[in-house]
């Protein structure tokens, strides 16, 4: 008897179990579904053999299901937004990656050993209990009959007038809704390759010559700087505005002092929580990449983006500094890039910090050696990487004396006096702390080295590439990154004065915001011949 009741409870709990975190609760289970009525009936109509057959697949089926919603709840925990069973498989990879480098080998077998057991266990539990739970209603078909109609007459009623009980609607159709709005999910996915290829054929640019491309960067130093995880909750945030404020104060007081001016707005991103290379993607391309899907199509095509623009002019070199592609990079090419810097690269010795293999500091200043720092030579266009403020935030380097980075070994010392990404992850509180701290390291990283070696002809364009995960964010569904373009030059930014973005390092709250996918054709336009 015990055992049946267990049975029964997991498969409740199965069919009203929310696939998100927020929504877990008590009332969440006291509910009616009309899912475990029609299971019922569908199972005392079967014949002895069918209904053996039938109970074990479908409770298979639930349990898939199940995993399926634990997939939605951490999906949403990192980027806000369930699980693409059409595109996010890869992404799976990815997550074991990480979990390697914050935690090391170890951690990252005894992490996919124990989500194949579990998987494995999800789906025997929730096939052994439909079993016996059909065993159970053959074994008392009567009781089970009259039992299943008595609820069925029940969820009607309770539907028809709303029946509540502490808020919470009695009667429930939320299982099949979930699997109805899964299925339309897929259909959208499988659709969109279409619809993305339509507009992957739209460029007011192609046609423009090489000659009437970026003229009014002509001679100049672009740099185009991602900061991971730069979102608006690290300005707009109470527990954390007060200490970034200060930070972007004295960065804008360190460009002015080097007679620098910056204006600054806001990009919507495509993505949040992670998922860099899509935002990356977006703003170089023009076009909105929400998808892995979009991803491979676009960088696979001939669409130019941002950076092969300033290739195409053949007045620039063209170089990536990427301290976090460990492993072969194909994508790369695509981005019009003459050569590619990657962690292997920028010689560096020192210590990974959790996930990310170069600090930012070390990778500024191995491209001022390895490129901006040469003499006698071309313009540079730099796409530039900064990923130490990349999950899990911990533990964190810390801006030194440029002159003491060397190879990096130093950072050895750094990084044993930082905290430990366990320990920080205990407490919510924490990482958001330690959040805040990774921005401030990646904004100083960046505005000393502009102070230090930028000069009239450096004109940087640095912004976020994506919110960082709900844990910092609270869940909020805005996806705002800020954006700053900074220039020694009056000139640059006079070209961009109709923007209507806010002077210094911070954006008004106020401040224009735009879909990061407009930023390539806002920018040529206004750097272009025919600019207002």
């Amino acid at each position: 008897m015990g055992m049946s009741v267990l049975a029964g409870a997991l498969v409740l709990a199965v069919l009203l179990v929310p696939n998100r975190l927020d929504r877990i609760n008590v009332q969440s289970f006291l509910r009616l579904p009309v899912e475990a009525i029609f299971l019922a009936a569908l199972l005392l109509v079967l014949p002895s053999k069918a209904r053996r057959i039938s109970a074990g697949a479908l409770g298979v089926f639930l349990g898939l299901t199940t995993v399926l919603k634990c997939l939605d709840m951490g999906f949403r925990q990192t980027l806000a937004r369930p699980f693409d069973l059409v595109f996010d498989w890869v992404l799976l990879s990815d997550g074991a990656d990480w979990v390697k480098d914050s935690f090391g080998r170890s951690g990252e077998v005894l992490a996919i050993v124990g989500v194949i057991v579990l998987l494995i266990l999800v789906l025997v539990l929730s096939a052994l209990a439909v079993v016996r739970l059909a065993n159970v209603m053959a074994r008392h078909r009567p009781v089970a009959v009259r039992t299943t109609l008595v609820l069925g007459v029940a969820w009607i009623i309770c539907f028809t007038v709303g029946a509540q009980f502490g808020g919470v609607t009695l009667a429930t159709k939320g299982y099949a809704q979930y699997l109805a709005n899964r299925v339309q999910y897929v259909r959208d996915g499988l659709g969109d390759a279409d619809v993305f290829k339509k507009q992957l054929a739209v460029d007011a640019f192609a046609k423009t010559p090489p000659d009437q491309l970026l003229t009014g960067l002509h001679g100049k130093d672009v740099m185009f700087t991602f900061i991971e995880s730069y979102g608006r909750v690290a300005i707009d945030d109470p527990a954390m505005a007060p200490e970034i404020d200060a930070t972007l104060q004295e960065g804008n007081a360190r460009l002015k002092s080097a007679g620098f001016a910056a204006r600054s707005g806001w990009l919507r991103s495509p993505v949040t929580g992670a998922g860099s290379w899509l935002a990356h993607s977006t703003f170089l391309s023009g076009l909105w990449i929400k998808n892995q899907q979009r991803y491979r199509t676009v960088t696979t095509s001939d669409r130019a983006t941002l950076t092969s623009y300033f290739k195409k002019t053949g007045d620039w070199r063209t170089v990536g500094i990427v301290p976090g592609v460990r492993k072969a990079w194909p994508e790369g090419k695509y981005f019009g890039l003459d050569h590619i810097y990657d962690s292997t690269h920028l010689g560096y010795q020192g210590p990974y910090f959790s996930w990310t293999p170069v600090p930012d500091q070390f990778s500024l200043e191995a491209f001022q050696k390895l490129e901006h720092g040469k003499k006698n030579r071309d313009p540079i266009m730099a796409e530039i990487i900064l990923a130490s403020s990349h999950n899990p935030w911990s533990p964190i380097a810390h801006t030194i004396d440029w002159k003491d980075l060397g190879d990096g070994k130093v950072f050895y010392k750094i990084k044993k006096e930082g905290t430990n990404p366990t320990e920080v992850w205990k407490s919510a509180k924490r990482v958001r702390t330690e959040y805040r701290k990774a921005i401030q390291y990646s904004l100083d990283s960046l505005t000393q080295w502009m102070q230090r070696y930028g000069d009239d002809n450096t004109v940087l364009v640095f912004l976020g590439d994506h919110q960082p995960v709900p844990t910092v964010t609270g869940g909020t569904a805005n996806r705002d990154v800020p954006v700053t373009i900074v220039a020694r030059d009056p000139k640059v930014l006079d070209r961009v004065s109709n923007w209507g973005w806010t002077e210094g390092l911070k954006p008004a709250k106020n401040g224009p915001e735009w879909s990061m996918d407009t930023f390539r054709d806002r920018f040529m336009t206004a750097f272009g011949p025919h600019s207002n």
